[in-house]
């Protein structure tokens, strides 16, 4: 079974084509986000992995959810479920711009790149535990396939 990943150059470039592709009339086959507002959390969600975005403590409930689901998502490489809940602070229900969310998600994707080939992403999510490299790449792609998906690219 192919898992994909963020550390993979073929996935990687997949990703930025897929971004490529959207524009600021895109709409979504399920949801509240606009595109714009789906480019801005996908780059609150990777800044995460960089260490710009910090979420706060959760309770071990969730603790226990995110662990089970991550592993889930390893052994079946199934996909994020539509209309998941989400930490308030990636949320971006305010007005975005178009281009400048573009841009910047695809920035932020750069830099994720170059902290990942330093091999220096963080050691644990406060939702998904400890993490590795390749638990990075992985969920991070995961992550962003199934927003290109929501909007049909």
């Amino acid at each position: 079974m192919v898992r994909k990943s963020l550390h993979n150059p073929a996935d990687f470039e997949e990703i930025i084509q897929r971004i490529s592709q959207l524009n600021r009339d895109s709409s979504g086959r399920w949801g509240k986000m606009n595109v714009s507002q789906m480019l801005t959390h996908c780059d609150l969600v990777l800044q995460v992995a960089l260490g710009k975005v910090e979420l706060p403590e959760i309770n071990i409930l969730f603790k226990t959810i995110g662990k089970v689901t991550k592993r889930e998502m390893q052994i079946f490489n199934n996909g994020i479920p539509r209309n998941m809940p989400t930490f308030q602070k990636l949320i971006a229900n305010f007005e975005c711009d178009f281009d400048e969310s573009k841009t910047n998600l695809l920035n932020t994707l750069m830099e994720f790149r170059t902290v990942s080939e330093n091999k220096d992403l963080p050691r644990s999510h406060r939702l998904f535990g400890n993490m590795t490299e390749k638990d990075w790449g992985f969920l991070e792609y995961k992550h962003l396939d199934h927003h290109l998906k929501q909007f049909n690219v």
